[in-house]
């Protein structure tokens, strides 16, 4: 009999974690996400940085680094339009016991300040780059960026090439026309906004679009992800319309960054920006490494983490070197 209340006591505890689980999912976000972090040695962060209250997580010191000494060039992460810092924790886990690993709310997404008297085209996002990277006190760094983060850490690098070491787009970047149109093309073409979610249909359209292999995520995640995305609607489209003004923007540029190592690695299953834009970038871009990723979507990162990291840490083995000295007065130079 005892037995058999203990086993009772039991089910009945499983059954309320569950419910509690799935009735009240944002009591389970934070320790969720703290866990993933935790796992990668990166610890969430806040910093004050032009106007902007910039939430991002930092792996700190490198635990076993490479050839050069504990001060090689840190990684910093830029996600994509109405993604997040987290979205990278994943694919950073192979690569902080040798580096030191950042990843950024960018201030108008995630958890850092969305102001409504602030611009959120790319012009100012960079502005914004420097200034962050400015008060971490990090005079170069190796960026990386998916989509709309892949523009940014390009223009980035075009305006302060002194302070980028590499650069890498993890996924399609934003900006390149295609000659097969995406599936997100064709929408936009139509008048649509494929990556603002009014509704529970929209944000799972979404999904889809732009993922071919489904990452786990779980529940918690995921409806707090979509409670976001159904609350931001009205400011989303704002900052949707601004990243859609120049719809070719870096096409228009790419020639330019001649002068850095650059890794392309690109979904062959992108919906979102059609893998036949490898062709005009290619041609852009001559000297960059570039691969398509056989059965991957527009979030390599998400998709395929450790995979999409070794071909990254790969890219980066002869690269490492010890970061350049920051000099005096460098931050107030740059505005």
């Amino acid at each position: 009999m005892k037995r058999i209340a203990l086993l009772s006591a039991a089910a009945t505890l499983a059954l309320g974690a569950t419910a509690l689980y799935y009735g009240a999912p944002s009591l389970f976000k934070e320790p969720l996400l703290s866990l993933n972090r935790s796992l990668s040695g990166m610890e969430e962060k806040t910093i004050s940085a032009a106007m902007h209250t910039v939430h991002y997580l930092d792996s700190g010191t490198a635990q076993r680094p490479t050839p050069g000494g504990s001060n090689v060039t840190p990684i910093v992460l830029l996600h994509g339009i109405f993604a997040e810092k987290d979205h990278w924790v994943d694919f950073a886990r192979p690569l902080t016991s040798q580096y030191r690993v950042i990843a950024p709310d960018i201030p108008g997404f995630g958890e850092s300040t969305r102001r409504d008297d602030q611009a959120y085209d790319y012009a100012a996002h960079v502005t914004r780059l420097a200034a962050f990277l400015d008060a971490l006190g990090l005079p170069r760094v190796h960026l990386a960026g998916n989509s709309m983060g892949g523009t940014i850490a390009a223009l980035f690098a075009l305006q302060h090439p002194e302070r980028v070491a590499s650069l890498a787009f993890i996924g399609a970047p934003h900006g390149i026309r295609s000659p097969q149109p995406s599936a997100m093309d064709r929408l936009i073409d139509a008048g649509q906004r494929p990556l603002v979610a009014h509704d529970a249909a929209a944000f799972d359209a979404m999904m889809a679009l732009v993922f071919e292999k489904h990452p786990f995520l779980p529940h918690p995640i995921l409806y707090a992800s979509e409670q976001d995305a159904l609350r931001n609607a009205t400011s989303n489209t704002r900052l949707w319309d601004a990243q859609l003004k120049d719809r070719y923007l870096l096409e228009q540029h790419l020639s330019k960054l001649q002068h850095h190592p650059t890794l392309v690695l690109w979904g062959e299953s992108d919906r979102v920006f059609d893998r036949s834009g490898l062709l005009p970038l290619q041609k852009l871009l001559p000297q960059a490494q570039a691969e398509a990723l056989p059965g991957i979507g527009h979030l390599p990162m998400m998709e395929a983490p450790a995979e999409t990291a070794q071909r990254y840490a790969r890219f980066l083995s002869p690269l490492a070197h010890p970061a350049q000295p920051d000099h005096k007065g460098f931050s107030a130079s740059i505005q």
